[in-house]
């Protein structure tokens, strides 16, 4: 079992090194169908970063977090992509991403363990402004639907590889590990804000 975590979480991260590190809402002309759709989030490092601490961080928390955080985001995700598509401003947006990795990354190298209904409201804000990025562009998709559902998979699969790594946390290292990892999606969210990444 542990081999099947390690070698999905290889094939991610190998998938995510090898692809551009475009920004996933710069609109760099990928906006087609399920294809597009699926590669989307996987091009961009800030929304792969926010993905895996979403994932992480349930994993982190237990159960009933580890699924509901994962379902809340997609859920939240799909209003924010909605006012994106209607053309309703949401201000900051890009900070709001940025600081999404920061604030989401910090709750596990913190240890931190609000009431579930906590963890979910700020998943929930962060995911606003992700779904409103992605809802912006979504229009001029050549097939919105297959692209959104490509988007949706590919948000799911990443919220699985932070899942994944974040089961260490049942050994002692494992959790050192699972609050490393915290902590360096917090410092690329750093990175993000500052433009360094």
């Amino acid at each position: 079992m542990k081999t099947r975590h390690f070698s999905s979480l290889a094939l991610a991260t190998l998938l995510v090194v090898y692809t551009s590190t475009a920004i996933a809402h710069e609109g760099s002309g990928i906006t087609g169908g399920f294809i597009s759709g699926f590669l989307h989030p996987i091009v961009g490092w800030d929304h792969v970063v926010a993905m895996v601490a979403v994932g992480l961080w349930g994993a982190f928390l237990g159960s009933p977090a580890i699924w509901i955080l994962p379902v809340v985001f997609p859920l939240v995700m799909a209003f924010g992509g909605a006012l994106g598509v209607i053309g309703v401003p949401v201000p900051a947006v890009e900070t709001g991403i940025a600081a999404s990795a920061v604030v989401l990354g910090a709750m596990v190298a913190f240890a931190v363990r609000p009431a579930i209904w906590i963890a979910a409201v700020i998943v929930g804000v962060f995911a606003i402004f992700h779904g409103h990025a992605h809802g912006t562009e979504l229009p001029g998709a050549a097939n919105p639907l297959a692209y959104s559902i490509g988007f949706v998979i590919s948000t799911g699969l990443l919220h699985l590889s932070g899942i994944a790594f974040g089961l260490l946390v049942r050994w002692p290292a494992g959790k050192i590990a699972v609050q490393a990892g915290g902590g360096l999606i917090a410092l690329a969210g750093v990175g993000f804000l500052t433009g360094i990444l």
